[in-house]
């Protein structure tokens, strides 16, 4: 690939009303970084879609094979999802593979978890889930 086709794209400055707007969305962070009302909360999901864990977790279930939702207590609209496939002891050996995390349809509490074999098939695997809020 040359470095041609690499260059940045010229593009507009953003108005004063966009700027604006988004300064609105803006929470103000603490010394730390995070907003003073910034929640975290977690999940750690057997195989079989049991909520073995959790802090703000309510419930958990498998929807089909390599599919999850979560529930939590609070809406989780606006929220950031981290996932990682992972025992749900705290020794052991995890298998591998993948997983994809995106807020739930419909469910605005609810998290919903896919999980793959390291091929990319659809396949059961215990998690840990992640929320930022």
């Amino acid at each position: 690939m040359s470095t041609e086709s690499r260059k940045p794209v010229d593009q507009p400055a953003p108005s004063a009303s966009d700027v604006e707007e988004a300064t609105a969305l803006l929470v103000p962070a603490t010394f730390t970084g995070m907003p003073p009302t910034a929640q975290l909360f977690w999940a750690v999901v057997s195989a079989a879609g049991a909520l073995v864990r959790g802090f703000g977790a309510v419930s958990a279930s498998r929807i089909a094979v390599g599919q999850y939702q979560v529930v939590f207590s609070h809406d989780l609209t606006r929220s950031a999802y981290v996932g990682s496939i992972g025992l749900t002891g705290s020794a052991g050996a995890s298998p591998s593979g993948e997983i994809a995390v995106v807020g739930r349809a419909g469910v605005p509490n609810g998290v919903f978890v896919q999980t793959f074999s390291s091929a990319g098939a659809a396949a059961d695997r215990a998690f840990h889930l992640t929320v930022s809020s």
